[in-house]
């Protein structure tokens, strides 16, 4: 069982709460003002029959003084507070914060996360992501509405939509939400809980994480360099999902606040500016226990719950470990809910609402694993810094319970960084399975506008083969500390033939506890990302700290990255000397020309070198070939590469060009190659037109000739 709260602190916080002084419970116990002060500091302890008198004027029982897991419930009680209008009549129709997201699960996943990654407690152990959704209908509805004091509510509420949604996109929405809840008698709640996390530690009004996200915007309290967020926007993604602009939050601390840790709650509500019985409020409300020691008795403050009130509120947490669990009401996706219809004969059913609900399921399971494999993925001596998870209920039963699995979700990545982890790299990719290593460079600018000089930092490239659960394939992650994805872009001017790769830039502390300039990266890097975090450019405070040139820099790194995939994705010169890669060996052939009587002045055929061929995503042959041209070789007339299937009896069919590309020492014309004027060597790339294969590519081999002149393919 927890230890009780020392009685000093408690007595002190349920004076306060109760709008009482020290004086006055003296007066009220008929002791000195002295003895109590001494209780409050903890110099002493009242006696037995004291304590009860104590109980008595706190309004509360005995058990509750002696175990002080919980306040006393004298003095106001859990309410709303709703800020007044401004009184230089500014309104706000919003907040702006959450203007900068779409209502959507996915971008929600991505910038909590970032949060929950953020504040991980203890970094030998992963932060462990739960993401909740409960399907309510009927009765539970109803009992839901009356812990959060609904009808407090419902006047602002009312005041928002009376005008048919004219105050804007938020009234809007706030209208579909209450018109779905009221009409269907249902409601979506999205919790998220972080364990192994801060919690939202320090005063309800003081600097610190309660307040960036409670009580202030724009203030992310992220002075670590590794961190994701910096901005302090992403939070305000959480309510942006709400249809109803309503989030309640528990949080267990990792440091004390008022000799307490556990079921810290409080609720804020972001509505625009309205009008309510005459009195004009300015759009944020808080739900908590009015403070008594502010100017204005309303304002709500943070509260210590008891688990039945918890339990309510759809809060309760799986474990003492710290953390926060914040529950999105009225949670909707624009991206995946099924939307109702305008019209009163044409209800949604309450089965598409189930699968909408479950398509947020999916969604939710996507987004974690697209954005967060590598924060999830651990080897050798690392551990993962990231689990995650996705349930739901529907009407209190679970359906469906998902563990996201960065091997299911990103396979191929997920086997080159744990290579990477584990020390298993290779310097080149020789057999299937495998991870090539490369280390890129980029040069770190000094702060102050200073052009010349820097930071060197060896960032990581790795490059394994992809699979097909990976996604599109031949495209390039990046990421830096925290190992959420921030880029992730298709590799360039590949070479026709090279086989399906997925590859990953690792910058800062992700490459390596040990690798030189990590920390200048992380920072540079830091700086280099807008709010939403998906790409490293030019932005203000890079510009600002660093110079207007300083995005250079990171296309430098994006170049040399791009070479060294290159590089490592090249097929050797030996490979395709014997025809190509290990995949499509022994099917594909050179020939030269057909077999025609020779005029008597014909020249010699050019002779087939080097050929780089494989069946690209399409299904089609892609050819590489060199030419090679002997001396004495004519190089005026032209010459019509042919390709055709290799079957085992009968004519072989054709396999016409889709394109035919020159690539040096020839060009093309009418469909044949004229070579370059003294040329001895020439390159073309040929890719079939899959819609005339009269077989697949991959039932048989290609065969490869050269005619002399134009003219059709046989």
């Amino acid at each position: 069982m927890k230890a009780a709260e020392d009685f000093g602190p408690w007595l002190a916080r349920q004076l306060k709460n109760a709008g009482k002084s020290q004086t006055e419970l003296a007066d009220d116990l008929g002791v000195t003002r002295a003895a109590v002060s001494a209780w409050i500091v903890g110099r002493s302890v009242p006696r037995d029959d004291t304590i009860r008198r104590i109980a008595e004027v706190l309004n509360t029982d005995l058990e509750t003084v002696h175990t002080r897991s919980a306040d006393a419930q004298l003095g106001l009680p859990v309410s709303w507070y709703h800020r007044p209008a401004h009184v230089d009549g500014g309104r706000e129709y919003g907040n702006a914060a959450a203007f900068a997201f779409e209502a959507d699960v996915e971008v929600l996943a991505r910038e909590a996360t970032q949060n929950s990654l953020d504040a991980r407690l203890d970094p030998a152990e992963p932060v462990r992501v739960r993401y909740t959704l409960h399907h309510l209908s009927g009765e539970a509805v109803a009992r839901f509405r009356e812990a959060i004091d609904w009808e407090n509510l419902l006047p602002h509420y009312d005041a928002l939509t009376a005008d048919n949604g004219k105050q804007g996109k938020v009234a809007r929405t706030i209208a579909g939400g209450l018109r779905d809840m009221y009409q269907s008698h249902r409601l979506v709640l999205l919790r998220i809980d972080d364990y192994n996390a801060t919690g939202l530690t320090g005063g309800d009004y003081d600097d610190g994480i309660f307040a960036a996200v409670v009580r202030r915007q724009l203030d992310s309290q992220k002075r670590d360099l590794g961190a994701g967020g910096s901005y302090g926007l992403g939070k305000a993604t959480l309510w942006a999902t709400s249809r109803l602009g309503l989030v309640l939050m528990n949080s267990t601390l990792s440091e004390p606040h008022e000799g307490r840790t556990e079921r810290r709650l409080i609720g804020r509500l972001d509505l625009p500016w309205r009008e309510v019985d005459g009195r004009e409020f300015a759009g944020p409300a808080w739900f908590g226990r009015p403070d008594s020691t502010t100017k204005s008795a309303d304002v709500a403050r943070s509260w210590w719950a008891d688990e039945e009130t918890v339990e309510k509120l759809y809060l309760t947490r799986e474990s003492a470990a710290p953390g926060t669990s914040f529950l999105i009401v009225g949670a909707h996706d624009v991206a995946s809910r099924v939307q109702a219809k305008e019209t009163d004969d044409e209800v949604e059913t309450e089965e598409n609402e189930h699968d909408a609900v479950l398509r947020m399921h999916a969604r939710l399971v996507e987004a974690l694993g697209r954005n967060f494999w590598a924060a999830m993925t651990g080897g050798g001596d690392h551990k993962p810094h990231l689990e995650a998870s996705v349930r739901t209920y529907i009407d209190g039963a679970l359906v469906r319970d998902e563990h996201v699995d960065p091997v299911v979700t990103q396979p191929s990545r997920t086997r080159a960084l744990r290579a990477f982890l584990e020390g298993a790299t290779v310097d080149r990719l020789t057999g299937p399975g495998q991870v090539a290593r490369a280390t890129v460079t980029l040069n770190v600018p000094l702060h102050g506008g200073q052009v010349r000089g820097g930071v060197p930092h060896e960032a990581v490239v790795l490059v394994t083969t992809a699979e097909d659960a990976d996604g599109s394939s031949n495209r390039l992650v990046s990421m830096r500390g925290n190992r959420m994805t921030v880029k992730d872009s298709a590799v360039t001017n590949l070479p026709v033939g090279t086989n399906p790769f997925q590859a990953i830039l690792l910058t800062g502390r992700a490459a390596g506890p040990d690798a030189p300039g990590a920390e200048a990266a992380e920072e540079f890097l830091r700086a280099s990302e807008p709010p939403e975090h998906d790409r490293w450019g030019q932005t203000e405070e890079l510009r600002l700290a660093y110079s207007p040139a300083a995005y250079r820099r990171i296309a430098a790194l994006t170049t040399a990255a791009n070479t060294a995939v290159r590089d490592l994705v090249a097929v050797p010169r030996a490979k395709r000397r014997n025809g190509g890669e290990a995949k499509i060996a022994g099917r594909l052939k050179v020939g030269g020309a057909a077999k025609k009587p020779r005029p008597a002045m014909a020249a010699v055929l050019p002779e087939l070198d080097n050929v780089d061929a494989s069946i690209d995503e399409t299904g089609a042959w892609s050819v590489t070939v060199d030419l090679r041209v002997p001396s004495g070789v004519a190089t005026d007339r032209p010459v019509t590469p042919v390709a055709k299937f290799d079957v085992r009896s009968g004519p072989r069919p054709a396999a016409p060009w889709k394109d035919l590309v020159a690539i040096s020492g020839c060009e093309v014309v009418d469909g044949a190659l004229q070579l370059s004027p003294g040329s001895r060597k020439a390159v073309f790339r040929g890719v079939t037109d899959v819609s005339r294969h009269p077989v697949r590519a991959q039932l048989t081999g290609l065969v490869v000739e050269l005619r002399i002149g134009k003219g059709e393919q046989a």
